[in-house]
């Protein structure tokens, strides 16, 4: 089985890019599952139902997010709706929506979660204890499970990554925006990588203009981020091969590709 994972899409200049990389990586490596982070994919911050259906057309079968999930407050319309959009999973009781999704890939059960950090993002509930408790619950339908730890902190990451090896098939950072190149398997079958990246402009700061983000570090004072309008973006992924047999991770494979218009 063959799944890839996409890094947070920011804006119209991810979504675009998104378009274009998507069917070509499909048919290079015979993709069976397609998860991609949303929560930047409307103008730089939350999701819409507009660019949820956009996203699915590309060809993306689960859409995750993180600490932005909530930025257009339209989606507490459409969160409940049945489709294929998850947010964290450790979120308090009552939160809308799910933290996980079950789909069925090769007459396979794989559990995709959404996780969120606690270290400098807000304080929410444990995500290890949270993840524990969902795969004690999901253990006997799911075969595969794949994770979106959506953290700041490299070293969170990296302790859930140890926490579950062998337990789940692939734990992936984001919400960084920045590619890491620790992409590796660890000693039990777990597919490990910091932060997939992003799929945005590329001459920006984490996919919004670069002045402001400046201004900010310089002044101390509030500033408003926009997109970047770059015609030079990015596309930050990993393909995570399963085997067959065990379940296990058996490849990494770390995605950057550069498109000029």
């Amino acid at each position: 089985m063959n799944i890839m994972m996409i890094g947070d899409i920011c804006g119209r200049p991810g979504r675009h890019t998104a378009a274009y990389y998507i069917p070509i990586l499909k048919q290079e490596y015979s993709l069976d599952l397609i998860i991609a982070n949303g929560e930047n994919s409307a103008g730089g911050v939350g999701i819409t139902a507009k660019v949820l259906e956009e996203l699915l057309s590309m060809g993306i079968d689960i859409i995750t997010t993180g600490n932005h999930v909530w930025d257009k407050k339209e989606i507490f319309n459409f969160i409940d709706s049945g489709k294929p959009l998850i947010r964290p999973a450790n979120y308090p009781p009552g939160t809308p929506g799910k933290g996980y999704q079950i789909v069925v890939v090769q007459n396979r059960k794989v559990g995709i979660i959404n996780l969120s950090g606690r270290t400098f993002m807000p304080p929410i509930d444990c995500p290890f204890r949270t993840i524990e408790q969902i795969i004690s619950e999901l253990q006997n339908l799911c075969e595969i499970f794949i994770i979106d730890f959506h953290a700041e902190a490299t070293s969170e990451k990296l302790a859930l990554g140890w926490y579950l090896d062998g337990k789940v098939s692939c734990v992936a950072g984001t919400h960084t925006h920045i590619q890491t190149a620790d992409e590796r398997i660890l000693p039990q079958g777990t597919a490990y990588i910091s932060d997939l990246g992003m799929v945005g402009p590329w001459n920006s700061i984490l996919g919004v203009d670069k002045e402001p983000v400046i201004k900010k570090f310089l002044t101390g004072l509030p500033v408003k981020f926009n997109v970047a309008a770059d015609d030079d973006t990015i596309f930050c992924a990993i393909i995570i091969q399963i085997d067959d047999h065990s379940n296990k991770a058996n490849n990494i494979i770390r995605i950057q590709k550069h498109l000029k218009k």
